[in-house]
């Protein structure tokens, strides 16, 4: 896989891999875009997401709770040994949502396909608009807390050595940017390696 310079470029999935690697038993495309998307075409043998873009359901503000997202994963086919990798058409909007969602319940094996469905339509690599019915699968949460930053600790990091780093952009780009492009970005804003970070 290309790593583009980054520390860890297990977090993304190049589009080359993924289509050497449609046919893997252990694997879970996500579809991570909206049902009429996913029914025009999609990725062979992706699905598209149960539920809510971001994972929430009513009452929680921030993610669904562990039953309803252990009962969701295991709809999804996505099992506590899935490898998973997510794609949108939103410059990974979606797609990084479910990557964030999977670790703040333990589950680490997950990328996000760099370029998403862009990327896969522009070099022009199979599609499909059948849908995929995966098997249900056993998904055990182990909830992370440590991923959320509520607003009390936002408040103390204010008066902290903490960065809070605003990600919007009037200019996204459609893959992201290799290491050696990021990391002047980030030292421009005061990020670096050694401060604790909070983004928005």
């Amino acid at each position: 896989m290309t790593d583009h310079g980054y520390a860890r470029p297990d977090m993304l999935a190049e589009t080359q891999w993924l289509a050497a690697h449609l046919q893997d038993d252990n694997l879970r495309v996500v579809d991570c875009d909206n049902r009429e998307a996913y029914r025009r075409a999609h990725i062979p043998g992706a699905i598209p997401v149960r539920g809510h873009h971001y994972f929430k359901e009513e009452g929680t503000p921030h993610i669904m709770g562990p039953d309803q997202f252990t009962q969701t994963m295991g709809e999804m086919g996505i099992g506590d040994d899935t490898l998973v990798v997510a794609y949108d058409g939103f410059s990974g909007l979606y797609a990084t949502r479910l990557w964030w969602a999977l670790h703040y319940y333990g589950h680490t094996n997950v990328r996000v396909l760099n370029g998403g469905w862009d990327a896969w339509l522009a070099e022009g690599r199979p599609m499909t608009n059948a849908a995929s019915r995966p098997a249900k699968a056993t998904f055990t949460p182990q909830v992370h807390d440590d991923l959320i930053a509520r607003w009390e600790q936002v408040q103390e990091a204010i008066a902290a050595d903490t960065v809070l780093l605003d990600v919007r952009s009037d200019a996204e780009t459609k893959k992201f940017k290799p290491a050696d492009e990021l990391r002047p970005m980030f030292e421009q804003v005061g990020v670096r390696p050694e401060c604790e970070v909070v983004t928005y």
